[in-house]
């Protein structure tokens, strides 16, 4: 099942339209995270802390990793619907 579904992503090649898609799919999760994230700053600072929100690094690691998610299934989306 796993090859099946690995067959049927769509193929394509990197470009600096992929790069925005998950660039802006990233900063959309931190925003997303800074106003939703109660306890935010909890455990080790970021240099720049307050940059982003105010967020430590263990909320900062979650909302990048969220914002991955986010970017990869919007680049297959759209690579699939032929725009990437």
């Amino acid at each position: 099942m796993t090859t099946s579904l690995i067959a049927a992503a769509p193929t394509f090649a990197w470009s600096p339209k992929v790069a925005a898609v998950m660039i802006s799919c990233n900063i959309l999760a931190i925003a997303l995270g800074s106003l939703t994230i109660k306890h935010k700053n909890v455990g080790l600072g970021l240099p720049s802390s307050a940059m982003f929100g105010g967020m430590g690094h263990g909320a900062m690691l979650g909302v990048t990793s969220l914002g991955h998610v986010f970017g990869a299934g919007a680049i297959l989306g759209l690579a699939s619907m032929g725009v990437l």
